[in-house]
């Protein structure tokens, strides 16, 4: 479901400013996607200035977006701004927050409820293959668990780089919530670019995947694992980076692939700066690669 939205946000948002390029429209939309119906904003300045205008100089017209209002308040807060910054897998959310698991859990359920966030479940294998079976000592506290996603890039950005510093940006001070930004905003926009990434793959097999989305194993975390209606799977990589990945990239992911036991049938490789000649020369039938202007499939 949330691919299908997330597809249509992107086209919504280049719909509205139609003068953006592709990379810029992305990164813009890992910060303003889901809201851009409610805002009239100018695009045409360098990033910073975009963000230092309606973050610092206007905060509290953004912060009124944020609805329904108390989800600004504890205990909401703390778990919402865990979800951002953490890597979305339930046990990491609770700790971080500090919240127990079963009013966690209801805390989250209701944020469901709301239209706020999406459950992802765990597609991992059980480890025990049979109910009496011994584990290493080092596998037995590891617990197989869904992952959390906020269903709109708009609300991750506020409160994984915003909402943590709102007392000093009512204030009207920024070096924090700027130091922060710069070390990790990357981050917030390769994960776009991924969940985009899902989106391009099912384009490309006509929308014949039956299964689409990450997998992570007590091994590894993949950005993409898909199973096609014919029983093809595919596993891919997508790299947000100013550099061409290279072929190594591709043996990587072979690696993590083997040590995972996982199916992969096909290799998807994304990037946003391109592949090596080595890698493009390869030529091989299991092998997709996919470029920034590959996206511009998702906006028509």
């Amino acid at each position: 479901m949330w691919r299908r939205e997330i597809k249509t946000k992107f086209q919504d948002f280049f719909n509205h400013f139609g003068y953006l390029e592709l990379e810029q429209g992305i990164e813009l939309f890992s910060v303003f996607g889901g809201v851009e119906e409610s805002l009239e904003l100018d695009f045409f300045d360098d990033m910073e200035s975009i963000i230092r205008f309606n973050f610092v100089e206007h905060y509290r017209i953004l912060n009124e977006l944020i609805s329904p209002s108390y989800i600004i308040e504890e205990p909401y807060r703390y778990l919402l701004v865990s979800l951002a910054r953490g890597d979305g897998r339930l046990s990491n959310i609770f700790r971080k927050a500090r919240v127990g698991e079963s009013l966690g859990l209801r805390l989250l359920d209701e944020l469901k409820g709301i239209g706020l966030i999406e459950f992802d479940a765990s597609r991992e294998a059980p480890l025990k293959k049979y109910p009496n079976q011994k584990l290493e000592k080092s596998l037995r506290s590891y617990k197989i668990e869904a992952k959390v996603r906020f269903k709109y890039p708009f609300h991750r950005f506020w409160f994984g780089f915003v909402e943590p510093y709102h007392k000093e940006l009512i204030r009207g001070e920024s070096r924090r919530f700027f130091e922060n930004f710069e070390q990790h905003f990357s981050r917030l926009h390769s994960s776009v670019f991924e969940q985009l990434s899902q989106v391009l793959l099912n384009l490309h097999f006509n929308n014949q995947l039956i299964s689409n989305g990450n997998h992570w194993d007590v091994h590894s975390e993949f950005d993409i694992w898909a199973k096609a209606k014919n029983g093809t799977y595919i596993v891919g990589e997508c790299k947000y980076t100013n550099r061409h990945v290279c072929k190594s990239e591709l043996s990587k992911l072979k690696q993590k692939v083997i040590t995972s036991g996982i199916q992969a049938d096909i290799y998807a490789l994304f990037s946003k700066s391109g592949f090596s000649n080595e890698l493009k020369n390869l030529n091989s039938q299991d092998l997709l690669l996919f470029e920034l202007d590959d996206f511009k499939r998702l906006l028509y």
